[in-house]
């Protein structure tokens, strides 16, 4: 196909100003829509003077339609577009209710194929393969049609929009690029297009196709002059394809190197399940990345599907409720992360969620009035009935119920009042009079208030951080020195990655307390007749109540992406929301930053249960050119000896370059950014080790918008048009994973490599770092 890719940048921000066109002409014709229902609720409140019960029906029924087409509209105002599929000729020319040609497959003429010389610059058979777009569909929240009737926005839903989600590179169909729009509110943020036909070369409006992101590239791989390249290309799509169309049910394992597509064809297939089995997957999609950062990248390429908390894309450090995405960016050392992250710390918790209602001022003595008498519990007997409550293994928080229960026990035994009482009936009636007036009284509620808390994750996570307090929780299972790690990390202020875990395992440990439930106030006309009034016009009109934002327990499908990173204690928190779930797990060993794979493989397999498992290899890295996965496969040699890289299907002939820094290592950096800056039209990427992570982004402040200082570990699963890599020896050794980390960040870039070696990494005469020698 023939694609606009010298300039990305420039068909990029066309592309995007088309598609803003277009939402202006979507928004414009919505806010007409809103007004004509605005008009019909107003007209029909009028009605209401006619007074007669024909009119007072009518005026109902025209409201409750007005109504809830103006919720509708309202509800799916913000975010409305998303998607857009480019088709060639049908078979036939029938339009459906939604304005849409009905045909799936091209027609027999769609597809062209022009004179060649044979000379393997063209197809098989020697010549060009020409086609056209004929149709272009735009899918949203809702189906909108102009004021002529042509689709402006086709509805998710409808039998038009199923190209959109079940095309793919094998099976096409009609569709050549299936582009993704991300936008917020009325603006287009950006464009992602998925090349599903890069050997054709196709026109749109007499003008070739452009092509945006990987599809890009993709074309380029179409217009390559030998046959073996178009095999690989044949390749990438049939593998893909294998595991998007896989069977829902059980596991999906999905494994591959870096560049292999891994995250998108993960995506794709979430869409896809979601369309073939929409009843199914009701219970909603959840999507797990490993960063923020990767996040905001996968929200990109899954858009939403209109239906409000069907796919909820997190961060691994975003799951619990109250943890707002965005806090989330601290980083414990690696020491205290492989201690936060040991499945160890489930009894550490254990303890902690029981001991941490004797820290504190806690009372060592109840004293109530019982039949005229004073009634008392010391210390040591209240210290027997605590035991016994927690005996069981209820969470925490709701064995309240059962320590009042006991403590009146004690009470009822201490009293004496007991063997007063011959008759079972008097006895029965004589206990439930004592449990009623001691209950009352304000000296045992307050009692029970503070001898029984409400304890809240935070405060028993914050509780830990007195290092004496959690050498008495972790006796015996942490060593004095992971004590001492532990305790002054959780001292600082801030979450860290790893404590999101924590609070998860604590939620589940302490539980939530029952609340008692408000009895509802029954209409005085519903005690008369049995009836209830299901809507009034006020009720109709009136403002909806805010719905409580809370996050989804459990979801029909998970998928985790980047799976090898996740520690023990975050399989277990996400496998908690996936109890009853088929999953979708994607990764790549050789690239995993946990240092204890096979802690965290016994941990996977107790999340996943004993559902069977279908494992797919992706083996293509279409991301990085040869050279630069060179670099980066001899690091993946030291790292996982004899684990073969993923192939590169592409050569760009620019070798990675290798700086050695000066007194200042970041001016070096600054200097080979201004450089990338000038040779590639997209993002500049710096990996720096994680200890200097903070201390880079100060120093290399206001390098402009397209540059993006980060860390090692938050370069997971991102790409950037280049990169510079600021001191390999320092990531290999802040961590004993720190060579697959190293294998991470070089292979970032999808043009150009440069690393900046500092004297830790003894560099030679060229400024080839030692480990990355042949």
């Amino acid at each position: 196909m023939t694609a606009h890719i010298t300039a990305p940048d420039s068909v990029r921000d066309r592309e995007i100003q088309a598609e803003q066109d277009h939402l202006d002409r979507v928004y414009d014709r919505l806010e007409e829509k809103i007004h004509e229902a605005e008009f019909l609720m107003s007209d029909a409140a009028k009605r209401g003077q006619v007074g007669t019960p024909g009119a007072l029906a009518e005026r109902d029924a025209q409201v409750f339609r007005a109504g809830v087409h103006l919720n509708r509209l309202n509800s799916e105002f913000e975010d409305f577009l998303f998607g857009r599929i480019d088709l060639l000729p049908g078979k036939d020319g029938v339009r459906g209710p939604d304005g849409a040609y009905t045909s799936v497959e091209p027609a027999d003429d769609a597809v062209e194929t022009g004179g060649g010389d044979g000379g393997g610059d063209g197809d098989a058979a020697g010549g060009e393969q020409r086609a056209r777009i004929a149709e272009t569909l735009h899918i949203g929240r809702l189906g909108v049609l102009d004021a002529d009737y042509a689709p402006l926005v086709i509805d998710w839903r409808a039998p038009a929009a199923a190209p959109f989600y079940r095309a793919t590179p094998v099976a096409p169909g009609r569709v050549v690029r299936r582009r993704v729009i991300r936008s917020r509110g009325r603006r287009v943020l950006g464009v992602e297009d998925d090349l599903l036909r890069p050997e054709l070369s196709v026109t749109l409006d007499g003008a070739a196709l452009p092509v945006v992101g990987d599809g890009a590239l993709m074309a380029a791989l179409g217009r390559a002059r030998t046959h073996a390249m178009r095999d690989i290309v044949s390749s990438i799509q049939a593998e893909q394809d294998t595991v998007i169309r896989a069977p829902a049910a059980s596991v999906t394992e999905v494994e591959g190197g870096p560049g292999t597509g891994k995250t998108a064809v993960a995506l794709h297939r979430a869409a896809y399940l979601l369309y073939q089995d929409r009843r199914r997957y009701a219970g909603g999609i959840l999507v797990v990345s490993p960063t923020p950062l990767l996040v905001a990248y996968t929200e990109g390429v899954l858009p939403s599907l209109g239906e409000e908390g069907q796919v909820a894309i997190r961060a691994v450090g975003s799951l619990v409720d109250g943890v707002d995405d965005g806090a989330v960016t601290l980083y414990d050392e690696p020491a205290v992360a492989r201690v936060k992250g040991s499945a160890r710390m489930t009894g550490v918790l254990r303890r902690a969620a029981r001991g941490a209602l004797s820290l504190g001022d806690v009372p060592q003595r109840l004293r109530v009035v019982a039949f005229g008498a004073r009634v008392e519990l010391d210390a040591r007997e209240l210290r027997r009935v605590r035991q016994a409550v927690l005996g069981g293994t209820a969470p925490v928080n709701l064995l309240r119920a059962r320590a009042r229960r006991f403590l009146l026990d004690a009470l009822w035994q201490k009293s004496g009042a007991r063997p007063r009482y011959d008759d079972p009936e008097l006895a029965a009636e004589a206990r439930a009079a004592f449990d009623e007036d001691i209950s009352t009284e304000d000296d045992f509620t307050g009692f029970l208030d503070a001898w029984w808390p409400e304890l809240t994750p935070r405060g028993v996570l914050a509780a830990l951080a007195d290092e004496r307090r959690l050498a008495g929780f972790a006796r015996r299972v942490l060593t004095p020195a992971e004590v001492r790690g532990v305790a002054r990390s959780l001292a600082r202020d801030g979450l860290t990655v790893h404590d999101v875990a924590l609070l998860d395992e604590l939620q589940v440990l302490l539980g939530a307390p029952a609340k008692p439930a408000r009895p509802r106030e029954l209409d005085p006309l519903e005690t008369l007749t049995g009836l209830e009034e299901l809507t009034t016009y006020a009720e109709r009109t009136a403002p909806a109540p805010r719905r409580r934002d809370t996050e989804r327990q459990e979801y029909a499908h998970v998928i985790v992406d980047e799976a090898q990173d996740l520690t023990p204690m975050q399989w277990r928190m996400v496998g908690r929301r996936g109890r009853h779930a088929t999953w979708t797990v994607v990764g790549d060993p050789a690239q995993s930053s946990w240092p204890d794979p096979e802690e965290a493989a016994a941990a996977r397999t107790e999340a996943l249960g004993t559902r069977p498992r279908r494992r797919f290899t992706l083996t293509v890295n279409y991301r990085n050119p040869a050279e630069i996965a060179d670099v980066a496969s001899r690091v993946l040699a030291l790292a996982m000896p004899g684990t073969r890289p993923p192939e590169a299907v592409r050569s760009t002939g620019a070798e990675p370059a290798f700086r050695t820094a000066g007194a200042d290592p970041y001016d070096t950096v600054r200097a080979e950014v201004g450089r990338l800056l000038a040779d590639v039209d997209g993002t500049v990427g710096v990996v720096v080790p994680m200890g200097r992570r903070d201390e880079a982004r100060g120093r290399l402040a206001g390098l402009g918008e397209r540059v993006v200082v980060l860390g090692s570990l938050e370069a997971k699963g991102l790409e950037y048009d280049a990169t510079v890599v600021l001191s390999p020896a320092e990531m290999a050794d802040e961590s004993p994973a720190g060579l697959r980390v190293l294998y991470v960040a070089l292979t970032r870039a999808t043009q150009r490599l440069t690393v900046v070696a500092t004297p830790a990494d003894l560099p030679d005469a060229a400024g080839v770092p030692d480990l990355l020698r042949p």
